[in-house]
């Protein structure tokens, strides 16, 4: 046996005894858990675990104190968790979501009033065709427009973009979900080409101005910086740009649309794909005033204000980790009313019916401030 072999049988033996140590802890857990039960006390105690965290520090010796701090979070989180399934502690989160996949059709509907940011030949637009067979569209100025019809049940449902592969996320969209009730119920990956349209017998020198929305400016920067003496302009939807150029009594003047636009609006494409990647997606959300959830949905969306202190976040990203359920995306935004504050975005990519879901749900309801849930869905490639 090589001297490797060796240390690895060491190693070995001790996780055995971490293990059985593991399973001793537990068990005296549990019944931490009765007590606690019986005398009506919270499962969270914070003034214990810093005396713990730091006891286990000063014993670990400064080489090794953070790693073995480290472990003890991790521990004690698990412990947490363990106390709340031992109390039979369930989660109104989850609770809510199973009501919600008992009242929903077994069918996306086909036919709904959904409502759109923009004009026609936006890109929420084609997203809406791609999502819905029929759909009667209302268009609205803006985002916060297109919250509000879902809102009010003008609309059954509302399209918004919320990423894109290039450009990176809507944050006009984020920062209004902070300040709408909503529920996320279909997701589109959308490819988008964008395209610079001119009047017809318009050249590529002879353009001086040129429109469309902010984020495909962004998205074709590569394009418009090799371009001399033309100024770029920000409107409200690269649909609205185009309607601007067939408009205008100019000639010198184009936008950054879709192909749909040079149809609906007459106008040429002077050059076609300028975006700066030809990967270029965008993702946008389908809303509904409340949760539906279809069957297939495999990917839930959530938002968590966690308490102003260092490990809160860490807290919760263990949780993901340890119950092996993939992240697929974390952002953050400002919350308006309190300063150096986050609402934080998690996409969970895991089938609703996994009975992991419901241990989530129970353990981040008991780490956060507040938790929102934001639909279980599943998201169509176009």
């Amino acid at each position: 046996m090589s001297e490797l072999e060796q240390l690895r049988g060491d190693i070995d033996a001790i996780d055995r005894q971490i293990v059985d140590l593991m399973k001793q802890r537990m068990e005296t857990v549990a019944q931490v858990a009765e007590y606690k039960k019986a005398n009506n006390i919270p499962v969270l105690d914070s003034g214990r675990e810093r005396a713990l965290l730091s006891k286990v520090g000063q014993e670990a010796g400064e080489e090794l104190a953070d790693y073995i701090q480290s472990m003890y979070r991790t521990i004690m989180a698990a412990s947490r968790s363990y106390e709340n399934g031992k109390l039979g502690r369930g989660s109104k989160v989850y609770d809510g979501i199973k009501k919600a996949m008992e009242e929903t059709p077994q069918l996306f509907p086909q036919r709904p009033t959904v409502a759109c940011q923009g004009i026609e030949g936006a890109y929420s637009q084609i997203a809406c065709d791609r999502l819905f067979k029929a759909p009667s569209i209302l268009y609205f100025q803006s985002f916060d427009h297109v919250f509000k019809a879902v809102e009010s049940g003008m609309c059954q449902y509302g399209i918004l973009p919320i990423e894109n592969s290039t450009a990176g996320s809507v944050n006009a969209v984020y920062d209004l979900m902070i300040r709408h009730n909503f529920s996320i119920v279909r997701s589109a990956r959308l490819k988008v080409s964008h395209n610079l349209l001119a009047k017809p017998g318009t050249k590529l020198e002879d353009i001086r101005d040129i429109y469309s929305h902010e984020q495909a400016i962004s998205q074709c920067a590569g394009f418009l910086a090799g371009l001399k003496n033309v100024a770029v302009h920000v409107v409200e939807n690269t649909a609205v740009a185009a309607r601007m150029v067939a408009q205008s009594e100019r000639s010198d003047v184009a936008a950054l649309s879709s192909r749909l636009c040079a149809e609906q609006y007459d106008l040429e494409i002077v050059r076609d794909n300028v975006q700066d990647q030809d990967n270029n997606y965008t993702r946008f959300i389908c809303i509904s005033k409340k949760p539906e959830i279809y069957p297939g949905a495999d990917r839930t969306s959530l938002m968590m204000t966690l308490p102003h202190k260092p490990g809160t976040l860490y807290n919760v990203l263990a949780k993901f980790y340890a119950l092996n359920i993939n992240l697929q995306k974390l952002e953050s935004r400002p919350l308006p009313s309190r300063e150096f504050e986050f609402m934080f975005y998690f996409d969970v990519e895991a089938s609703v019916y996994a009975p992991e879901m419901e241990k989530l749900f129970r353990d981040l309801e008991a780490e956060s401030e507040q938790l929102r849930y934001l639909g279980t869905y599943h998201e169509v490639i176009c």
